[in-house]
């Protein structure tokens, strides 16, 4: 069973969570600005709403399928007797961080961008929250490899 669990956990969070980050880092790069003073014609090109908001529906689908990596990880956690460890009370506070920016900061700007094209500098701070999202993950899957202080023998 513990085999099992491991699976999902780990194929879920390279499917969802990988599609979801990488669909909030490109989404910044594909939504349309406004015309405006800071705007030219290069600066447009290749911005596509439609891309924008198939970005924007991937993030939120990818997202609420990704719960299923908490929940197996949890799972394998008290199967494994592992909730005590640093190591998984830190991936799991983590894991929290990360969704509670994609649902309260990241997914929101998506849509605000997408209902109103402003200019560049919601975008700059989308980006960066993507790269904020993207960077607690990579510190959770690197908590996942080297298990500090796991249990000996485990």
């Amino acid at each position: 069973m513990e085999h099992l669990l491991l699976s999902i956990h780990v194929v879920a969070g390279i499917v969802f969570v990988g599609g979801s980050a990488v669909a909030t880092s490109l989404f910044p790069r594909y939504v349309p600005i406004a015309a405006g003073a800071d705007m030219d014609a290069a600066a447009q090109e290749g911005r596509s709403r439609a891309v924008a908001a198939a970005l924007h529906r991937i993030t939120r689908g990818y997202s609420l399928a990704g719960l299923v990596v908490p929940a197996a990880g949890i799972v394998l956690a008290f199967a494994q007797g592992r909730t005590g460890e640093i190591w998984v009370v830190l991936a799991m506070v983590l894991t929290a961080a990360a969704g509670l920016l994609l649902a309260v900061q990241i997914h929101p700007r998506q849509r605000d961008a997408l209902a109103t094209p402003g200019d560049r500098a919601p975008l700059r701070t989308l980006s960066m929250l993507a790269g904020v999202y993207n960077v607690v993950w990579t510190v959770v899957v690197v908590l996942m490899i080297v298990r500090p202080g796991a249990a000996e023998g485990a």
